[in-house]
């Protein structure tokens, strides 16, 4: 005998025997109150599943019997003819409402709750209280200052640091690009509002370039929308702000928390307490770009030899933390054989948010080139050797960079091997 299928009708109807048992008064009938329950059910879902449908009920009262009643249904002008059994064994089939409504219910608590418990788990990436995005129709009547949105994060925050002070030195309310928040504000707790871009595109701006050092012309720009140009980065057009920039420059929590957590682990592993001394060595396409356009050098292992012993002569148990765009060359070139160089972060310059942070959160600071490392510095305080005198005299990067408006008067500079300027780099 075949199995039976769901659309068989011994499989649904109650009170049928089982096999080998006697068959004798099977099936039963059905008694006036049971049949006209049935009834009553039958009605009620076709006439459901027929409004759902779109189909038209013929519930003439002069049809008597379940037959009638299920055996006219109109479906797109028409007449079906539905087998009662075929409907009885659909109906005995299917979930009551109840059912499907509680499974609906639990499918969607459940959904929300693990979409709440995945939400927990993404941090936060910026809580900046000052974050107002400027729409159209609402600008200052006093005007607008804002500066232009380049490079990486190194520039981006000497632009943003610049704007800052300009802006209050000029008594102008200072806004973002959206473009320059989207590279800070995952980073730090900025409070600048952001510049709406349908907005800026609609403002007659006047274009102020600014060279890479305070001038006393900066103090009085004209204009009432004002949008800054040029790479500033230096500490003479905001130095005098030093606590504010320290503040807008902020670390988020999970980020500082990430480092500290790394720097942790490495305390344990000693005795006795240290001291961590950040290492940035930039490398990338200036390893081109300098010898090549700057007629300059990189720092090579003679400079970070030596800066390394300028700290292990002056404090007690130093820990060096080297981050680096190119680790290979730090593992090769920086000897690592007194156990206290540490090769850390991950070198990714478009995430450069674990390795920022891992400078930031040690105790002092030596960098090489690039206004990366000259901000880690700037936000670690403390002692820091940086690469100098790494240029040519006559080299072009002199006409747009001076070192004394770069680097703080206490920081102490360890000069370049310039034998191979203008040649290729180490």
């Amino acid at each position: 005998m075949p199995p039976r299928t769901l659309w068989d009708l011994r499989a649904t109807t109650p009170g049928e025997p089982t096999a080998g048992q006697p068959r004798a008064g099977w099936p039963r009938r059905l008694k006036a109150g049971e049949e006209a329950g049935i009834q009553r059910s039958e009605v009620t879902w076709l006439k459901l599943h027929s409004a759902h449908k779109g189909w038209s009920w013929n519930s003439d009262p002069g049809r008597k019997g379940r037959g009638s009643m299920l055996s006219d249904l109109r479906c797109g002008g028409q007449w079906s003819h539905f087998d009662e059994l075929t409907v009885m064994r659909f109906w005995a089939t299917c979930p009551s409402f109840s059912t499907i409504y509680f499974l609906v219910v639990i499918f969607m608590v459940s959904t929300i709750f693990h979409c709440h418990q995945r939400l927990a788990l993404v941090p936060t990436l910026w809580a900046s209280p000052g974050h107002v995005v400027l729409v159209p129709g609402h600008l200052p009547q006093r005007g607008v200052f804002t500066i232009n949105s380049k490079g990486r994060l190194g520039n981006q925050m000497g632009e943003y640091a610049t704007l800052y002070a300009l802006a209050k030195m000029n008594g102008r309310p200072a806004y973002i690009p959206a473009q320059m928040h989207n590279a800070l504000a995952p980073i730090f707790r900025i409070t600048l509002p952001v510049l709406h871009g349908d907005t800026a595109s609609r403002i007659p701006w006047q274009d102020y370039h600014l060279n890479d050092w305070m001038e006393e012309r900066y103090r009085h720009i004209p204009g009432d929308y004002v949008r800054l140009t040029g790479y500033p980065c230096s500490w003479t057009f905001y130095h005098h702000l030093h606590e504010e920039i320290l503040q807008e420059f902020t670390l988020h929590d999970h980020v500082r928390e990430e480092a500290q957590k790394f720097l942790q682990a490495l305390q344990a592993k000693w005795a006795q307490q240290v001291t961590f001394v950040g290492v940035h060595v930039r490398r990338g396409d200036y390893v081109r770009v300098m010898p090549q356009v700057w007629k300059g050098v990189l720092a090579d292992r003679g400079y970070l030899r030596q800066a390394l012993d300028w700290f292990r002569a002056r404090h007690r148990s130093p820990v060096f933390v080297v981050t680096s765009d190119d680790m290979s060359w730090c593992q090769q070139n920086i000897n690592s054989s007194r156990g206290d160089v540490v090769f850390a972060g991950n070198g990714r310059q478009g995430s450069p948010a674990k390795d920022f942070a891992l400078l930031v959160q040690c105790n002092h600071t030596v960098i090489t080139v690039g206004t990366f490392g000259v901000w880690a510095a700037y936000l670690t305080g403390g002692d820091t050797v940086y690469l100098a005198n790494f240029t040519l005299p006559g080299s072009p990067f002199r006409m747009i960079f001076r070192p004394q408006a770069t680097y703080l008067p206490e920081w102490v500079g360890i000069a370049a091997n310039l034998g191979q300027a203008g040649g290729n780099s180490p």
